[in-house]
């Protein structure tokens, strides 16, 4: 029993080590100018997978991370621009495809949320600890 603990132990490491080395499998083949393959891996990059939501189209298996990356790859073909293939997908499905949405009002909450919630946590933690300091002197004071 204690062998077969050890085995799926180690099974389970060696499993945890090799998957961060996973990658999608990318059906398009390489361009034979290598600038026009730097871009083309550039641009799917820059996409998020709608489907996995945290990763991008080159790092996604989902199927719809596939179909992205052909599309980009034959636009890339095709000779639009790095801008025009960025303004095809946002057209097509928002600005929530872009790893970096610009900023407008409609993301100044995405961009914003985080700093007004650490404001929000400082004010109320120096509001706790002064608290605390004036219950602890009127402790002091009555000892």
């Amino acid at each position: 029993m204690r062998q077969l603990l050890w085995v799926t132990l180690a099974t389970s490491v060696l499993f945890c080590l090799w998957l961060p080395s996973a990658r999608a499998v990318d059906s398009e083949a390489p361009f034979s100018n290598p600038q026009l393959q730097q871009r083309y891996e550039g641009l799917i990059h820059d996409f998020r997978c709608l489907v996995c939501f945290d990763e991008s189209i080159a790092n996604s298996d989902a199927d719809l991370a596939a179909d992205f990356r052909h599309q980009v790859h034959q636009m890339v073909a095709d000779g639009k621009s790095d801008q025009e293939i960025k303004t095809f997908m946002i057209k097509r499905y928002g600005d929530f495809i872009l790893y970096q949405p610009p900023l407008q009002p409609s993301t100044w909450v995405l961009w914003g949320g985080p700093f007004v919630l650490l404001v929000i946590g400082l004010v109320t933690l120096i509001f706790i600890l002064r608290r605390r300091a004036r219950m602890h002197n009127v402790e002091g004071d009555n000892a």
